[in-house]
């Protein structure tokens, strides 16, 4: 009788302890549960823009607000040379900068600063100019005038043609001939050079957007002959300028291509554009008389355009137009 009260005695105390861990740890559950409904749910951080290149762009070229675009960028991938949605730099605020080295489609666009170095340039600082030539060209500027510079609607960035006026000495009068007889000195415009580069207007390397600025001289890219043949056409006459359409045709194409291939073979250089043309006065207006071919001793003779036959009487009876001169002598 005392075994079994005993056995009793002990398989109570076995299902109290029991019960009271299995309440222990059903408080502890419900404890933790309150505490973690309690915390605070961690905020993900929302992803960030950064400005990047639209297409591949190249060393020395002139960015627009078009060349670039924004891209979300992972949060930890941000690095601080970049420039970020919401900073202090827009693609408005970029045009006209330079890129200093390649940046390819997808790529960040970096600021050059005195702490850090970038792929871009801001106009103005140091090595600007340098960055923008591409390899074997030279810069070299020219004086304009609100009629020559196209009353400032030309931009850096611009292609252009480089028109040169001037005028074609009167021929000297033949030995024997009258000394009083009337002499022309014809006038000419020539086209020198072709689809040349616009880097600078004035001092100012980059244009505002809606900006129209009458400038007194105009800095072009051009090849070390080039810069020749202008240096000397300011002495000769007058400088105009006459801008390019943005469509190239498909003979304009094929020129750039070969003088691109020429700079990349390592001669970056060319003479006067094989297309020149040019316009003489006499062709603008017929009243004006026509430059006389050169005879066989050398001499010019100038044409008046018309031959007066004289009879007997000693009076002009009948005049006719002279033979035409040969076009382009």
């Amino acid at each position: 009788m005392r075994a079994r009260t005993l056995l009793l005695l002990f398989l109570a105390i076995v299902l109290a302890g029991s019960t009271a861990m299995l309440a222990r740890s059903w408080l502890q559950a419900q404890r933790s549960n309150q505490i973690a409904d309690a915390a605070p749910v961690a905020q993900s951080k929302p992803a960030r823009s950064v400005l990047v290149a639209r297409l591949d762009l190249k060393r020395g070229q002139i960015l627009r607000p078009d060349d670039m675009v924004w891209q979300v960028w992972p949060e930890g991938g941000v690095d601080k040379t970049y420039i970020v949605m919401g900073g202090e730099r827009t693609p408005d605020q970029l045009a006209g900068w330079v890129a200093k080295n390649p940046i390819a489609s997808g790529e960040p666009i970096t600021e050059s600063r005195p702490d850090q170095v970038g792929k871009i340039i801001k106009p103005g600082d140091r090595g600007f100019l340098a960055a923008v030539l591409r390899p074997g060209m030279r810069a070299i500027s020219v004086p304009v005038t609100v009629t020559s510079g196209i009353s400032g609607f030309i931009f850096p960035g611009d292609q252009v043609d480089l028109l040169l006026s001037y005028p074609i000495p009167a021929p000297t009068p033949p030995a024997g001939s009258e000394a009083n007889k009337p002499t022309y000195e014809h006038k000419a415009s020539q086209t020198v050079l072709s689809n040349i580069r616009v880097i600078a207007i004035d001092q100012r390397l980059e244009s505002k957007v809606g900006e129209a600025v009458v400038a007194h001289t105009a800095t072009f890219e051009v090849t070390p002959k080039q810069s020749e043949i202008i240096a000397l056409a300011t002495e000769i006459g007058k400088v105009s300028l006459a801008l390019r359409s943005l469509v190239s045709t498909v003979q304009e194409q094929e020129q750039a291509a070969k003088l691109a291939e020429a700079v990349g073979a390592g001669a970056p250089d060319s003479p006067i554009a094989a297309t020149a043309t040019y316009t003489i006065d006499s062709e603008i207006s017929p009243l004006l008389p026509k430059r006389a071919s050169t005879p066989a001793d050398g001499k010019e003779t100038l044409a008046t355009g018309v031959v007066t036959i004289l009879r007997g009487s000693g009076k002009p009876s009948e005049s006719k137009p002279s033979e035409p001169a040969p076009k382009g002598s």
